[in-house]
């Protein structure tokens, strides 16, 4: 559905209606209380929280930041009501609603994430069929990396199984240092300054997931994933590395009023350029793109913003 067809049948389920009220929502005065929940420490989705956490408070929002591990307990947390925004990974996202039938929304489609799989530059270990026995993080519990890694191992159709651990991006780091694991999986913007850390204390080397792995993932799970490249330089390398790219979704609970998800999505246009999204190719954050959510339905509140926009 093109994007002018899909707001205006949106329109009907904009209309009519009244908002429930927003946690910490009163009377006249009183400042909406929203629960942003973000990601792991290093990561993209955690300063960026923090970044948009400051600009809803400009906008007159009391805002809550929790780190967690992201995607996946972002995403269990926003369907129980345990929080009312948060970040996800569009196949995580798109895996929540249509084969565990969470009830989550979107506001946005934000920018892309890139999946770094990383070595250590002496490394045997020179494509994804190399990983085959060896120890590999795919990223912590609950976190979009691991659905995304899992994912990549699956199709790789490995001669047999990697040992995998689930570390978080620091202990993940720290693992590669010590020569405990040989591989670790990271999805992020480019460069994530944590791994940038890392090239400068050792040499490391992304492994690149070609094309044709994309579309094994394509034909598996769905249009989610697109082929991408990490430039050249990003973390030491003299060409660019073939990968493959997510987008990253700003999601909320889906009784979120749709006041309220109006003045969130417009703040976070308002506030575009201060916020920093992640630097990748395609990660900045647009209105022509923002409503290209695939199966995640976009909140009513947002869907009426765009509508806005667009006229």
């Amino acid at each position: 559905m093109n994007r002018r067809r899909f707001l205006v049948a949106s329109a009907a389920a904009v209309a009519g209606g009244a908002d429930v009220l927003a946690a910490g929502c009163g009377g006249s005065g009183e400042r909406t209380v929203l629960r942003l929940v973000t990601g792991e420490k290093g990561g993209p989705y955690q300063a960026l929280g923090d970044r948009f956490a400051a600009e809803l408070r400009r906008g007159g929002f009391t805002v809550s930041v929790v780190p967690t591990n992201a995607s996946v307990q972002n995403l269990a947390m926003l369907a129980d009501g345990r929080a009312d925004l948060g970040f996800a990974l569009a196949d995580s996202a798109d895996r929540a609603v249509r084969v565990e039938h969470r009830r989550v929304d979107a506001l946005a489609r934000m920018y892309m994430n890139h999946v770094h799989l990383v070595v250590r530059a002496d490394s045997p270990v020179a494509r994804v069929s190399d990983l085959a026995g060896r120890p590999v993080s795919l990223g912590a519990d609950g976190s979009g990396t691991a659905v995304t890694a899992e994912r990549v191992l699956a199709v790789a159709r490995l001669a047999r199984p990697a040992r995998v651990v689930r570390y978080g991006l620091d202990r993940s780091i720290q693992a590669l240092v010590k020569g405990e694991i040989a591989a670790a999986f990271w999805s992020g913007g480019v460069p994530t300054p944590a791994l940038t850390a890392l090239s400068r204390r050792v040499r490391i080397r992304l492994v690149p997931l070609d094309e044709r792995l994309v579309g094994e993932l394509r034909r598996a799970y769905g249009p989610v994933y697109d082929p991408a490249a990490i430039p050249a330089r990003a973390y030491g390398e003299d060409e660019p590395v073939e990968t493959v790219s997510t987008a990253s979704y700003l999601m909320c609970r889906v009784n979120l009023p749709r006041d309220v998800a109006y003045r969130v999505t417009e703040r976070l246009f308002t506030s575009r350029d201060r916020l920093e999204a992640p630097e990748a190719p395609g990660g900045r954050l647009d209105r022509r793109f923002a409503i290209g959510t695939g199966a995640v339905p976009l909140h009513p509140g947002a869907a009426r913003y765009y509508r806005s926009v667009y006229g």
